[in-house]
């Protein structure tokens, strides 16, 4: 491709969301950061929210910024965001209520009061997803029991990123990998699992036809166009999940290899031709969610760096603020394993004081109580390198074959520490970057779309030739044996 192409995507996590431009010429990527600005949770009364139309418009002003700095010919636009949350509109597409955020408390109690009506083995085969009580078909369930109206009233049911596509473009479906998270997609049958929605009688006349990701969805709306200053401008459904993105980049060649799409979540994983669900997928909570090009990525998330960055937001709060620098150097000086905690403990879920949380699951579970800053920090990526050893011994067990390297993709990679500790805890090669996979895998579906690129392969091979990885080779640790024996103590049984 001797001529450059330009793309933007669209890329909201968690914490944050970002417009990238993306360069394409001559078999290589270049990235332009157009825009970041904040993102997370904004509270009324005991209930959490996402902004969405502040989102929406950010989206908006960073598409503005690229046209105006770069030039009106985008051959694409893509955006993504996280799982599971949705929005619900009405007659004549008025949104119903803010969307929820996953972490909202509505959910408490809610997957077990589940479990009551349908068992959970029924579930995992129907959907083979993870068991998590953020979930969608747990969320949906809570809005059944406490406004019933909404289910009523609801025209349409849209994931995030199918909502800000709507609002782009007038379309209304949903991306494939978005639908799988809602743990109310059957993966064997390709279609929605009405069926499970019946049992717990919840309507799904809501639902929207279900699209792969790649599918070009339209130009966008002639009012937004103009205001954005790209009149023909077609936005295209990338892998729409920001992990389904993430792991379309991971710069990999062949087979046999593991993934992490590390940032608020770790999301450690292999890719699978097809959905693997069985006793064993099931005991150890593995879960099936959609990917690129035919692939399902057959993984397991885990609390990831949500708990620094609540430490870090707590500790902001009471007047001290840390970089993330700060806070890795902090860690890397602190004794380490001599605390661990199962990041994915229940208690770890909400927004809250996370250095409290931490000193009392490690109190509760007789272990020395993290004292300063370093310590806590060290308490959590020493237990994230340890989770990561389990869910490769997971893997491993349920592929029958060893796993290595391990390619960590995502913002995580920059913190060097739990990239090393991930080395030397599961003894494997860990091969870090690039930092932007989640924007880059999102471009490269909207290439692949269009026909400049022809497969995943030749897209993994730019990104190979276009961005820098770090290797990290394990290192030795006579602690590592007895912490990671310790940790799987504290796991549920």
């Amino acid at each position: 491709m001797s001529q450059e192409l330009k793309f933007i995507a669209c890329d909201l996590g968690a914490e944050s969301g970002r417009t990238v431009l993306g360069l394409l010429k001559d078999d290589r990527l270049r990235l332009v950061d157009i825009s970041r600005f904040p993102n997370g949770g904004v509270k009324v009364g005991e209930s959490l929210y996402w902004d969405v139309l502040r989102l929406f418009d950010e989206m908006k002003n960073g598409i503005r910024l690229a046209t105006h700095q770069h030039g009106a010919d985008i051959s694409g636009v893509g955006i993504d965001t996280w799982g599971v949350d949705f929005a619900l509109l009405g007659p004549n597409d008025v949104l119903l209520e803010n969307p929820h955020c996953y972490r909202d408390p509505r959910i408490d109690g809610m997957m077990e009061e589940v479990f009551t009506i349908v068992p959970k083995s029924r579930i995992y085969e129907e959907t083979g997803i993870q068991f998590m009580p953020l979930n969608t078909l747990y969320q949906i369930y809570a809005v059944k029991k406490m406004n019933p109206w909404l289910l009523e009233t609801a025209k349409s049911l849209l994931m995030m990123p199918d909502l800000f596509n709507f609002w782009f473009t007038g379309t209304k479906v949903c991306e494939f990998t978005e639908a799988t998270t809602t743990q109310f997609y059957n993966p064997r049958s390709g279609t929605w699992a009405r069926g499970l929605l019946d049992l717990l009688e919840i309507p799904s006349h809501f639902l929207m036809e279900i699209v792969p990701p790649g599918t070009v969805l339209g130009r966008i709306r002639t009012s937004i166009a103009s205001d954005v200053g790209a009149k023909d401008m077609t936005l295209i459904a990338p892998a729409t999940h920001d992990t389904g993105s993430a792991v379309a980049a991971v710069p990999a060649k062949g087979k046999g290899h593991a993934y992490i799409s590390s940032g608020t979540w770790s999301l450690m994983g292999v890719e699978s031709s097809e959905p693997i669900i069985n006793e064993k997928a099931l005991s150890l909570n593995f879960t099936n969610e959609g990917g690129v090009c035919g692939t399902y990525r057959f993984l397991r998330n885990i609390m990831g760096l949500w708990l620094v960055q609540e430490c870090r937001r707590t500790w902001a709060q009471k007047g001290t603020e840390y970089s993330y620098s700060e806070l890795a150097e902090l860690a890397a000086n602190a004794e380490p394993f001599k605390s661990v905690i199962d990041p994915d403990d229940v208690s770890f879920l909400h927004p809250g004081d996370m250095p409290a949380r931490i000193r009392e699951f490690c109190k509760k579970t007789n272990q020395p109580v993290p004292d300063h800053v370093g310590e806590v920090i060290r308490c959590a990526l020493d237990s994230l390198a340890l989770k990561y050893r389990w869910v490769l011994e997971g893997l491993e067990s349920l592929m029958g074959q060893r796993i290595e390297p391990i390619h960590i993709v995502g913002g995580g990679t920059q913190n060097k520490l739990l990239c090393q500790l991930a080395a030397n805890v599961t003894n494997r090669s860990v091969i870090a970057g690039p930092v932007e996979a989640t924007a880059i895998g999102n471009i490269l579906i909207q290439a692949l779309a269009l026909g400049h690129i022809h497969s995943l392969d030749e897209g993994r091979e730019i990104v190979r030739r276009s961005f820098d990885v770090v290797t990290y080779e394990p290192r030795h640790d006579e602690r590592v044996e007895a912490a990671y024996q310790r940790f799987k103590t504290l796991l549920p049984q």
